[in-house]
């Protein structure tokens, strides 16, 4: 061997590593293999803005599932309501990656849109969010109806008629007033599978209603792990024949609860404080600016939104220690541990943007300190 060949060396020919020291061979593998990478993000439909994606298929070597193995890519923001015809190429700029536990070599690739020049779209409402740092937690209970594509009703609601009332439904075991938990059960495995920081599941007061709770160190994270979630949800429907409802009040003006979206909120403020006028100083912040929230907290809230089934009325703004009925709840845990914990913000719609909510929550907590 000459002098200059370096202590170890890569031999392409073989795919191997010669070791001098051992002299001997040792055999290393590279794995190339197609990868499908679910490009996922949100159109610029309003009031409401929709999921959409696709899939790339590329070849990678020995791929690790890292943010910094992913490339940008472009859509048709015109088909999205976000561009003109005439220039339409809208970016998709990757932000966090996911395994798809329902692909061999998938991942699930959420993602910002951002104009050709890499400036944020107006839609993307993550790039909004003041929290570098992740000093910010949050907490969402995502609540939700399953809808039968056939009746277009909840599941367990009659033809023409409505269910028994509200009461037996809560949390509720059995085929009499439970309805759809093979679906939640198996949306729950495949957040897990996935990676996300998922962390419960209940049905909830109505009729085919459902709920979970991911957690998340960064509101980003959060905003990210709930919109793949919602993903992997609304694509699980497609083979039960189902849909998801996320409008805050589906049934109407009716004796049925709606949905919201709970946003438990701390910084190491509200987590270390111990200071009861702390707490009390951060939830009057909110108080001068409940429109600027409201206009963020999701579309038709106002039908939600009344005073009743658990709601402050969206005409006024409240807080309380372990009051469902106020507009942001102080949790009795949170008293009880010396005023050291997090608030629970009880007004965002089930069809809210996380990222919009939670950017509103942090502007607002940090005006107050």
């Amino acid at each position: 061997m000459k002098q200059n060949t370096p202590p170890n060396f890569y031999d392409l020919k073989n795919k191997s590593i010669f070791d001098p020291a051992k002299k001997q061979k040792k055999l290393i593998y590279i794995i190339m293999a197609k990868i499908k990478l679910e490009y996922i993000w949100l159109d610029g439909y309003e009031p409401t803005q929709n999921l959409r994606s696709k899939t790339k298929v590329e070849e990678h070597e020995n791929f690790k599932g890292t943010l910094e193995e992913l490339g940008n890519w472009s859509f048709d923001g015109s088909s999205t309501k976000q561009a003109e015809g005439g220039s339409s190429d809208c970016l998709l700029v990757p932000v966090a990656i996911y395994p798809d536990p329902t692909r061999i070599n998938g991942y699930l690739v959420m993602s910002e849109v951002m104009y050709a020049d890499g400036t944020p779209h107006p839609s993307n409402g993550r790039a909004t969010i003041d929290d570098d740092n992740d000093d910010f937690w949050f907490g969402f209970e995502q609540e939700y109806f399953i809808m039968d594509t056939k009746t277009l009703l909840p599941l367990g609601f009659p033809v023409g008629g409505y269910p028994a009332p509200q009461g037996m439904y809560y949390c509720s075991v059995g085929g009499k007033n439970t309805h759809g938990r093979k679906l939640v059960e198996e949306h729950a495995d495949l957040c897990i599978a996935a990676g996300i920081n998922f962390e419960g599941i209940n049905q909830e007061v109505a009729c085919g209603q459902w709920e979970f709770q991911l957690f998340a160190k960064g509101a980003k994270k959060a905003g990210d792990e709930i919109w793949v979630a919602r993903y992997l949800l609304d694509r699980l429907t497609e083979k039960y024949g189902y849909y998801i409802e996320y409008h805050p009040k589906p049934l109407g003006d009716t004796d049925w609860n709606g949905s919201g979206m709970h946003a438990n909120f701390s910084n190491n403020i509200l987590r270390t404080c111990g200071d009861q006028a702390t707490y009390e100083r951060i939830c009057e912040a909110f108080r001068p600016v409940t429109a600027e929230h409201i206009a963020v907290y999701g579309a038709y809230n106002d039908q939600r939104l009344t005073g009743k089934h658990e709601t402050a009325s969206i005409h006024d703004f409240s807080y309380g220690i372990s009051d469902r009925g106020a507009s942001i709840r102080i949790p009795l845990i949170t008293v009880q541990k010396g005023w050291k914990g997090w608030l629970e913000d009880r007004r965002p719609a089930s069809n809210g943007d996380p990222y919009k909510i939670a950017a509103r929550i942090i502007k607002t907590v940090k005006s107050a300190l």
